[in-house]
C-alpha cells in the first residue's frame, strides 16, 4: 500500500452488552460508527446477563457490521484491517466478536488486529484531540477503576487499581439498593443533582497511600446507613443518599488522579469510560483542573460507553508498530492491560 494511502480500519466490539461496529481512518476520522445497544433485553433482569448478551451479539454482529460498512461508504476492498476487542471482557460476548472478525480477515485477505479494551477508552481522546506526552488516564467503567500512565503512544503503565468493586459496579449496586431502574448509574447521578451531601458516609483512601481505589466498604455503608434508618423508624431521602454517595465517589476519584498526574509529571489527564459520562465527575475533574497547566480531556458522551470507533483507534497504534495478530486469536476475560 502506498503510504499516503488512507489507512481505513474495521473495527468491532463486543466485549459486554453493546455490538459494535466503526470504521476509523488514519486513527482519528470515524468514517462510520454503530452501537447496537442491549439495554431493553437486560433491563428486566437488573442487569447484563452474560448468556443473553452472547446470543443478542451472534444475532446482531454480521449486521452491524455491514451497517458500519454502508454508512462509510466503504467495500472491504478499501480496508487496511480488521480490528476486534480481544479482551477484557464476558468470554462468551468476546468470542462472537473475535470470531467474526477472524473470518472476515481470512475471508478478506487482511491483516487481523486484537485490541485491548481499556486501550480502546483510553485512545477514544484521541478521536477528538491530539495528545502530549506523558499523559494520565483515569478509567473508570462498570468493570475498571484504574490510572494508567502513557509515557508515549501504546504504552500503559498501571498506577493503580480497584482492589474489590469497580465504580460503576458499585453506582449500579446502590442504585439498587435505592430502587433505582437499570441502569443504575445514570439514574443516581440524576438523583444526586436533586439532593444535599448530609448522608455521613466513608471516603476510602487506604492508608498505605498507593493509587489503587476500594469502593466496596462504601457501597456497604450505603446499605447499612439505609438498614439502620430503618430499623429506627427513619427514612433517609434518597436523593441526599445518592448525594452523599457520589461525594464520596469523586472526592477519591479527583484526589488520586491529581496527586498522580503531579507525582509523574504529566502535561494532560484523561478520564474515559462509561462512568466518564457522569455530571458529578466531569464537572469535579473540570474544577480540579481548571487552574492547572496540565491539560483535561474527557470525550463526549458518545465515545465514553462501549463502542467501536475506540478500538479502531487502539488498533491503528498496532497497525504503525506492527503487531498483528494470527488466526489463534481468542477472547481473553482477564487479559492484562500491559504486556
Amino acid at each position: 500500500m502506498n503510504e499516503h494511502e488512507p489507512i481505513d480500519i474495521l473495527a468491532v466490539e463486543t466485549s459486554c452488552d453493546e455490538t459494535a461496529a466503526a470504521v476509523i481512518r488514519n486513527g482519528t476520522g470515524i468514517r462510520s460508527n454503530v452501537v447496537l445497544s442491549q439495554m431493553k433485553s437486560h433491563k428486566r433482569f437488573g442487569g447484563v446477563v452474560p448468556e443473553v448478551a452472547s446470543r443478542h451479539h451472534a444475532e446482531s454482529i454480521t449486521q452491524v457490521m455491514e451497517q458500519a460498512l454502508e454508512e462509510a461508504g466503504s467495500s472491504f476492498s478499501d480496508l487496511s484491517a480488521v480490528a476486534v476487542t480481544e479482551g477484557p471482557g464476558l468470554v462468551g460476548a468476546l468470542l462472537v466478536g473475535v470470531n467474526a472478525a477472524k473470518a472476515t480477515a481470512y475471508a478478506k485477505g487482511l491483516p487481523l488486529i486484537g485490541v485491548h479494551h481499556i486501550a480502546g477508552h483510553i485512545q477514544a481522546t484521541r478521536l477528538e484531540a491530539e495528545w502530549e506526552y506523558p499523559a494520565l488516564a483515569l478509567v473508570v467503567s462498570g468493570g475498571h477503576t484504574e490510572l494508567v500512565l502513557i509515557k508515549e503512544e501504546g504504552e500503559y503503565e498501571l498506577l493503580g487499581q480497584t482492589r474489590d468493586d469497580a465504580v460503576g459496579e458499585a453506582y449500579d449496586k446502590v442504585a439498587r439498593t435505592l430502587g433505582l431502574p437499570y441502569p443504575g448509574g445514570p439514574e443516581l447521578d440524576k438523583l444526586a443533582k436533586t439532593g444535599a451531601p448530609t448522608v455521613p458516609l466513608p471516603v476510602a483512601w487506604l492508608e498505605d497511600g498507593s493509587y489503587d481505589f476500594s469502593f466496596s466498604g462504601l457501597k456497604s455503608a450505603v446499605m447499612n446507613t439505609l438498614h439502620n434508618a430503618r430499623q429506627r423508624g427513619e427514612e433517609l431521602a434518597p436523593e441526599d443518599v445518592a448525594a452523599s454517595f457520589q461525594q464520596s465517589v469523586i472526592t477519591v476519584l479527583t484526589e488520586k488522579a491529581a496527586r498522580a498526574a503531579e507525582a509523574c509529571g504529566v502535561k494532560q489527564v484523561m478520564v474515559v469510560g462509561g462512568v466518564a459520562a457522569n455530571s458529578g465527575l466531569r464537572a469535579a475533574m473540570e474544577e480540579k483542573f481548571k487552574d492547572s497547566s496540565i491539560k483535561l480531556q474527557i470525550p463526549p458522551l458518545h465515545l465514553c460507553t462501549d463502542n467501536a470507533a475506540m478500538i479502531g483507534a487502539a488498533a491503528y497504534i498496532n497497525w504503525k508498530k506492527g503487531k498483528f495478530s494470527g488466526m489463534d486469536l481468542n477472547g481473553v476475560p482477564g487479559l492484562p492491560l500491559h504486556r
